[in-house]
């Protein structure tokens, strides 16, 4: 397997050399050292992820002695000395320098040279090459037929469970913060979810200003539960108030003495290009009738197994005075109730429903639980938004939300990042 290349040394970097000598994509025969000693690789090592040689607790073969320690790779040999590695005592004990080629010569090295560009495959360098340059944002948006089906529908099911993990590592350590409290928990995530894409960094922000027990001990009083919310996310107006506002401006300063609360600046929160019925006014108004009215609503949750239990929970107005509001003081012709909308109510159920109770059951060892968090997406129709358009584009559709969910994951993961390396379909693409 022995091939010399053309013009792909525009293709290499060193991810894809690393890839290459990881899954010992090179002929393993007639290698030698640039010193002209013959040599074996017995053990490729461990790819490190951390500071430090490329791979580590390799073994090789260099004459009839045999060595085991770590290997630096480079795409070029001057990178040695771009990359200051002369001087570093770290890489002064590697065994081996393994480089796709040589273009300078190191002096008085203590550690071989192996020069792996004749002993690779010119195809596999091509193919990755045709990957990177491709200018849809999927780069193997035509040739996903050539990959199995199996392949590819083993690949969604790891991508839902890697999208979980990536999230549930997040939650937890937000639950462990919380005094592993899972009410509080729901709190933060089900506020998170209300800001949905655009304002959701400011709502948990909001949620984390006010501690729960004391949301809830003025739960009863929808006026008192607005005070707060609107009051601690910094949107209650100090000029041109109504009745309404001027009403929640006199709650919200009581309160916030009461309990030394400190508000978010305003400008956390985007109003720009949304639809007014995301305006987050909106959406905290919703979110301060959901508190309002819901008791026990981690419990309930928690039970839930289809979408005609989530639907009665979540089928809430904002309160009156945003019937004819999308902000304060600015009044509208048209009166309309602000539901919060079955579209959102699938977001949230999606978002923080179903991963809420996967983490749960997974840290109570409750088994059955998870499969029901996982029965929970598949019973959801899939999300529409732009990433799951880009996948209709090319003909890949998703039957139901846990199949979106994967695709999302994907999409973000491994296309954007062109990571094709490490992804399956990639690997089968460059590797058939």
């Amino acid at each position: 397997m022995c091939v010399i290349f053309t013009n792909n040394n525009r293709a290499m970097n060193e991810s894809l050399l690393q890839y290459l000598w990881k899954n010992s994509l090179f002929s393993p025969l007639n290698l030698r050292t640039t010193a002209g000693d013959d040599m074996q690789v017995l053990d490729t090592g461990r790819l490190n992820h951390n500071a430090g040689p490329d791979f580590l607790n390799a073994r090789i073969r260099i004459g009839p002695t045999i060595w085991a320690g770590n290997i630096e790779l480079h795409v070029k040999s001057s990178d040695w000395f771009k990359h200051n590695h002369v001087n570093d005592p770290v890489y002064q004990s590697i065994i081996l320098h393994v480089v796709y080629e040589e273009d300078e010569l190191i002096s008085d090295a203590g550690f071989p040279t192996l020069v792996l560009k004749p002993h690779l495959d010119e195809l596999i360098v091509e193919r990755y090459r045709t990957l990177m340059s491709e200018p849809q944002r999927i780069p193997c948006a035509g040739r996903l037929t050539e990959v199995p089906e199996l392949i590819r529908e083993a690949w969604m099911e790891r991508m839902l469970a890697e999208r979980w993990e990536q999230r549930l590592e997040e939650w937890t350590l937000l639950w462990e913060q919380s005094g592993k409290d899972w009410r509080t928990l729901l709190y933060y995530r089900l506020a998170a979810n209300f800001g949905f894409h655009v304002n959701r960094d400011a709502f948990l922000e909001l949620a984390l200003s006010i501690p729960l027990n004391i949301l809830v001990r003025h739960r009863n009083s929808l006026q008192k539960t607005e005070a707060m919310l609107f009051g601690q996310a910094g949107l209650l107006p100090h000029r041109h108030q109504d009745e309404y506002s001027e009403t929640l401006e006199k709650e919200y300063h009581f309160l916030r003495r009461k309990y030394q609360l400190t508000p978010l600046l305003p400008y956390r929160w985007k109003f720009l290009r949304l639809r007014p019925s995301n305006f987050p006014t909106i959406r905290i108004a919703q979110f301060a009738m959901l508190v309002h009215t819901s008791l026990e609503l981690f419990a309930r949750m928690m039970e839930i197994h289809n979408w005609d239990e989530l639907y009665p929970l979540m089928d809430l107005a904002a309160g009156s005075y945003w019937d004819n509001h999308y902000r304060f003081a600015e009044p509208t012709a048209e009166v309309l109730p602000k539901r919060i909308g079955q579209e959102a109510i699938a977001n949230i159920m999606i978002n923080t429903v179903a991963p809420m109770q996967y983490l749960y059951a997974r840290l109570q060892g409750k088994t059955e639980l998870m499969e029901v968090s996982l029965s929970l997406l598949q019973s959801l129709k899939p999300e529409k938004n732009k990433i799951t358009r880009v996948w209709n584009d090319i003909g890949v559709y998703a039957s139901d939300a846990a199949r979106s969910q994967s695709l999302l994951q994907l999409y973000n993961s491994y296309c954007m990042p062109r990571a094709c390396l490490n992804c399956a379909i990639g690997n089968r693409l460059l590797r058939r």
